[in-house]
C-alpha cells in the first residue's frame, strides 16, 4: 500500500504535491511498511560516510546503465535490481541524493519510466537532511528480495531522441545548462565526456536547472517557479542538458511541480548532439537559426 503523502503546506500549491516529502515527514516514516529509501548521489561514495537509516543504494551510472551502449537498462534488469533492493512495485519510494537532487530526480524519472507509480523526492536531497543533524547510518541494509513483477521500460512517457528533436528546430526546446555551456564557452567544455563542439541546438533557451532550487537547496515556491518557467508553452516540451542527468532535475519541476504536460526529457543531450556529425548547432547566448558546422572540426 502507498505511504500517506507529506500534508506540509509548502507543498499545496504544488501541481502534485504528493511527489516531495520533507526531512520531517521521512524522519518520521522511517521503517513504515511499504515505503522504501534511496539515495542516488553524483558522489557514489557518499553513501558510504553516512546515509538515511534503511536507505539503499542505486548508483544512476552504474545501476541503471546499460553496460555496453549508451542506453538504460532493460526491463529484465529493473526487474532484478527491484527484487534485489527489496522493493516491490507497490511501494512508495523516496529518492535523495546530493548536488541538489541532479541524480536522484534522474533515477526517478528512470523509475518513471518502468511505470513505477508511487516515486518521490526528498525536498532539499542529502545537503538538508545533513544540515539538520538528523540520523545517519554506516549500516547496509539486507532488503528481502522482493516479487517485483516483469516489466518493460516505456520510452514514449517521457524520453525523447535526436531523431525527434530534429523534428522540432523551432518549436520550445529547453538547455537546462549552465550560460556558460550554453553559449558554447570552449572553457566550459567538460573532458570527461569528450564533447567535441560546444553551443546548444538551434532555438533552445537557456533555463539552468538550478534555478529551480532556492539557497538551501529546496524548491522555490509555485509562484517563483511559475515566475521562472512561466513563459513556457502548457504542453509538449523537451529538456536537455549534458547527458541528461540535470534535465531530469526540470523534467520533474515542469512535470509534478507546476503540471506541464507532455514533457520529455532529451538524454542523449549535448554530449550526443555536440559529438554528432552535421548536426546543427548555434553559440551565443540567444537562440538562433540552424547553423550547420562548416569545415573540418578539430
Amino acid at each position: 500500500m502507498p505511504v500517506a503523502p507529506d500534508p506540509h503546506p509548502a507543498f499545496g500549491s504544488y501541481a502534485v504535491p504528493h511527489r516531495l516529502v520533507t526531512t520531517e515527514w521521512l524522519s518520521a516514516n522511517i521503517g513504515v511498511p511499504g515505503l522504501k529509501i534511496i539515495e542516488s548521489n553524483d558522489d557514489i561514495l557518499l553513501y558510504d560516510i553516512g546515509h538515511v537509516p534503511g536507505a539503499v543504494k542505486i548508483d544512476w551510472r552504474g545501476d541503471l546503465s546499460d553496460p555496453v551502449t549508451r542506453d538504460y537498462l532493460d526491463g529484465a534488469h529493473f526487474t532484478e535490481l527491484m527484487r534485489a533492493k527489496g522493493i516491490r512495485r507497490e511501494d512508495t519510494v523516496v529518492i535523495y541524493g546530493d548536488r541538489g537532487n541532479a541524480q536522484a530526480a534522474h533515477t526517478a524519472w528512470i523509475f518513471t519510466l518502468f511505470g513505477h507509480e508511487d516515486v518521490r523526492l526528498l525536498d532539499g536531497g542529502r545537503d538538508a537532511w545533513i544540515s539538520e543533524e538528523r540520523d545517519t547510518t554506516f549500516d547496509l541494509p539486507s532488503p528481502t528480495p522482493s516479487d517485483y513483477p516483469s516489466v518493460e521500460r516505456d520510452d514514449t512517457v517521457a524520453r525523447a531522441f535526436r531523431e525527434q528533436v530534429l523534428t522540432r528546430l523551432g518549436d520550445p526546446l529547453v538547455d537546462v545548462r549552465s550560460a556558460q555551456e550554453y553559449a558554447g564557452d570552449d572553457k566550459a567544455l567538460d573532458q570527461d565526456y569528450a564533447t567535441l563542439r560546444g553551443g546548444h541546438v538551434p532555438t533552445a533557451v537557456n533555463i539552468p536547472w538550478t534555478h529551480a532550487n532556492a539557497a538551501d537547496g529546496r524548491f522555490r515556491s509555485r509562484a517563483e517557479l511559475d515566475a521562472v518557467y512561466g513563459a513556457l508553452p502548457a504542453e509538449d516540451l523537451v529538456v536537455y542538458s549534458r547527458v541528461g542527468e540535470r534535465s531530469s532535475h526540470t523534467w520533474f519541476v515542469l512535470t509534478f511541480l507546476l503540471g506541464r504536460r507532455s514533457v520529455r526529457n532529451y538524454d542523449g543531450s549535448w554530449i550526443e548532439w555536440g559529438n554528432s556529425v552535421r548536426l546543427p548547432i548555434t553559440r551565443g547566448t540567444e537562440p538562433g537559426s540552424a547553423t550547420a558546422p562548416r569545415g573540418p572540426i578539430n
